[in-house]
């Protein structure tokens, strides 16, 4: 079973990309639970703290398929060498402006403002990069990987960063994810240019984006997950704004309370994604299924009677989310053209991401009205909906991706 499950790390490239991520991923998680308790530290309102989150997806979701587009057209390598040291100089902003004491809403907007526009190109170049590092027939197995790296993020960085939050001050937490890019960047150098698996790059040309557009509307096997993870992500994904607001105004509890729930759904999401290596989701009509077990392990944690039982509970949502994460993104990826592939991974994560600038706000204002128990109920029930609306409906299989002609024959992966 451990040769097959851990088979791409067998790759150096790979290997080096999965360990700069694994190591980055943990900062960037410790940088969000900063982010969400300096919020509620300075507004003391769940409206406003969905707004924040909210707008580290504005971007996104304004310009997600041009960014899936410039990420189609430049050298992979490069152009995430250039997207980490724009990441780690707003680290740098936020760690300062932090510890000086210094740091109003509005700026506090501004600079997660300023990290969605580099999540505009971040995200769909790390997700597209995994197919040059890998031979086809291990991206399913990359891609459930990646997925067991960033949940093993999600599980240390959260628990870490209450820690450091009681003991050291959020501004450290900031500080400590500028240092973890540097992890990202030397991955990036030690990689063999001649290891690299060649991947087409478009050119400029009119009409890119809605090509991508149309590409997608027209195959099924590519729209119906598309649309599971729009639903799912506007409403079920949003624990950034849930957790805070469960630990704290539910049950409570201070940073550390949040921190530990986040973790516990990073565990639950680190075995999800054993799972998904080991046994990926391969078919729109299996998403769909791992989409009703998400919403029905959501509506649990909406009734947990104490903190013990909302970890627990969370371990279990982990699972389930990161099993329909994992199984989507391999559904896109193995289905699409490999030139159209950052434009889909756009497409991805704006749905998984950008649609929290409506979900966000919306979850925030139910828990703040209603209490956060019933933003709970609202996200599980969301993906019942989407699960059961299409685990009959739903192609059963996905065909091999059809060749789509190149703007340009130019080819690069470095």
């Amino acid at each position: 079973m451990g040769g097959r499950t851990f088979e791409s790390l067998r790759i150096r490239n790979y290997r080096l990309f999965f360990i700069g991520q694994a190591l980055s991923g943990a900062g960037s998680w410790m940088q969000n639970v900063a982010i969400g308790w300096l919020t509620l530290q300075l507004t003391h309102s769940g409206l406003l703290l969905g707004l924040v989150t909210a707008a580290r997806y504005l971007p996104l979701l304004l310009f997600g398929p041009w960014g899936g587009l410039i990420v189609d057209r430049y050298p992979l390598r490069q152009l995430l060498a250039v997207i980490q040291v724009c990441a780690a100089t707003l680290s740098a902003l936020l760690a300062v402006f932090t510890w000086l004491g210094a740091i109003p809403v509005w700026a506090l907007f501004a600079l997660v403002l300023g990290l969605g526009v580099v999540d505009l190109f971040d995200v769909p170049a790390r997700q597209s990069i995994v197919g040059a590092l890998v031979p086809p027939p291990q991206l399913g197995n990359a891609i459930a990987l990646n997925s067991v790296m960033t949940n093993t993020a999600r599980a240390l960085g959260p628990g870490f960063a209450g820690l450091v939050i009681a003991s050291l001050g959020i501004a450290a937490c900031f500080a400590v994810n500028t240092l973890s890019y540097v992890a990202v960047l030397i991955s990036l150098a030690l990689m063999r240019r001649g290891e690299l698996y060649p991947t087409p790059r478009e050119t400029g040309t009119k009409g890119q984006v809605r090509a991508g557009l149309e590409y997608v509307c027209g195959r099924p096997w590519l729209r119906v997950p598309l649309t599971m993870v729009a639903i799912t992500g506007t409403l079920t994904w949003v624990y950034p704004v849930t957790l805070p607001l469960l630990t704290s105004e539910t049950f409570h509890g201070d940073a550390s309370a949040y921190g530990y729930a986040t973790s516990a759904l990073g565990i639950g999401s680190i075995v999800g994604g054993f799972i998904a290596a080991r046994w990926p989701v391969r078919s729109p009509r299996g998403l769909a299924g791992s989409a009703l077990l998400w919403g029905l392990a959501g509506l649990a944690l909406a009734v947990s009677p104490n903190l013990w039982s909302v970890y627990a509970a969370m371990v279990v949502v982990g699972l389930f989310a990161i099993t329909f994460n994992a199984g989507a993104k391999t559904v896109l990826q193995t289905g699409s053209a490999i030139q159209m592939r950052g434009r889909v991974m756009a497409l991805w994560f704006i749905g998984w991401q950008g649609s929290t600038v409506l979900g966000g706000p919306l979850v925030g204002a139910v828990g703040t009205g209603l209490g956060p128990r019933w933003s709970l109920v609202l996200g599980g029930a969301a993906a019942c909906l989407a699960g059961a609306a299409y685990v009959r409906r739903a192609p059963a299989e996905v065909p091999a991706p059809d060749p789509v002609p190149l703007a340009s024959a130019e080819s690069a992966a470095d």
